[in-house]
């Protein structure tokens, strides 16, 4: 998979945009518009494609003793992200069904009525 093709499948859902929200351009965000919360980046790490994703805890934890592939976030908060490393045998469901639980997590809250 390209780095291309990994970001057109991030940005596939609603209401998502690419975004470089750091100066070094190894990093690219896949962002929701109404809020602007970031669900995935894209980046090299070693050669390798990589992809972090936002992630409840317990499926964190869950995902990374299942796969090999998934690791703690790479320079992210260790608790609510992983890092996925592409190209290693990772599977399109399981891939996609993380990007989904990342995209899910961080859609708009709804306001409290008073």
């Amino acid at each position: 998979m390209t780095r291309r093709e990994l970001l057109d499948r991030c940005l596939c859902f609603p209401d998502a945009y690419e975004d470089q929200p750091f100066e070094d351009p190894n990093w690219t965000a896949a962002r929701r518009r109404a809020n602007r919360r970031c669900y995935a980046f894209v980046f090299e790490r070693d050669g390798k494609l990589c992809l972090n994703l936002k992630c409840e805890p317990m499926q964190a934890q869950f995902w990374r003793q299942v796969y090999p592939q998934v690791a703690p976030g790479y320079h992210m908060n260790k608790t609510h992200w992983n890092t996925v490393t592409l190209n290693a045998g990772l599977d399109d469901d399981a891939l996609n069904g993380m990007i989904a639980h990342s995209y899910d997590l961080t859609a708009p809250r709804e306001r409290e009525r008073r």
